[in-house]
């Protein structure tokens, strides 16, 4: 029963972190919103910063599960798949009207300058990210020229996604996250031409 309560409060907490921001939301709303009392919270956690890092926790554990392996079973190629994992993300802005973004990339813009101590659980979940595609770029082998640096490669791409979910929120509007996207695209096109 206790674990409940407490995968309730972290549910509860990286929705509305996602929704309202980290500083917008109070415990007063986690708590309401995941139907628990003030002693379950604090049973669990000593502050709100430790409910964020459980939170950047969760996150990290749901990548794989809910972020990749999908994607990995819906998809045999390692390349397509990075584009599938793309277009997921796009899928959630449409639903959203371009609100909200990406849960990390918010979270690592609104407190890694105010919370240094969070930024390693926000960098694990970025990394996590970044590594899983580096992954698919090993797993191109030689359909990719020897000079592609698959670490530099992994950078990029995380950042078409995290730098086009900003400038898509940013204006409402799906046209900056599409036309990165267009951009990766082409320059793999380029890439997997070089043989």
């Amino acid at each position: 029963m206790g674990m409940e309560t407490r995968e309730r409060l972290i549910e509860a907490a990286a929705r509305l972190f996602h929704e309202q921001g980290y500083q917008g939301t109070g415990i007063a709303t986690i708590l309401r919103e995941a139907g628990a009392n003030p002693g379950s919270l604090y049973h669990f956690f000593k502050t709100k910063e430790d409910v964020l890092e459980a939170v950047l926790d969760y996150y990290e554990r749901g990548l794989l599960p809910v972020v990749f392996e999908p994607v990995e079973g819906a998809e045999p190629d390692p390349i397509e798949r990075i584009f599938r994992l793309l277009d997921w993300y796009r899928a959630g802005m449409v639903e959203t009207g371009c609100r909200l973004g990406c849960p990390i990339g918010n979270l690592a813009l609104e407190v890694s300058d105010t919370h240094p101590e969070i930024r390693p659980g926000i960098e694990a979940n970025l990394n996590g990210w970044r590594l899983v595609i580096r992954r698919w770029l090993e797993e191109a082998g030689d359909r990719l020229p020897e000079r592609c640096d698959r670490e530099d490669l992994s950078y990029f791409v995380l950042t078409v996604m995290e730098g086009g979910l900003l400038q898509a929120r940013a204006a409402a509007d799906l046209a900056p996250f599409d036309a990165s996207v267009r951009v990766l695209r082409d320059h793999l096109d380029v890439l997997l031409a070089d043989k």
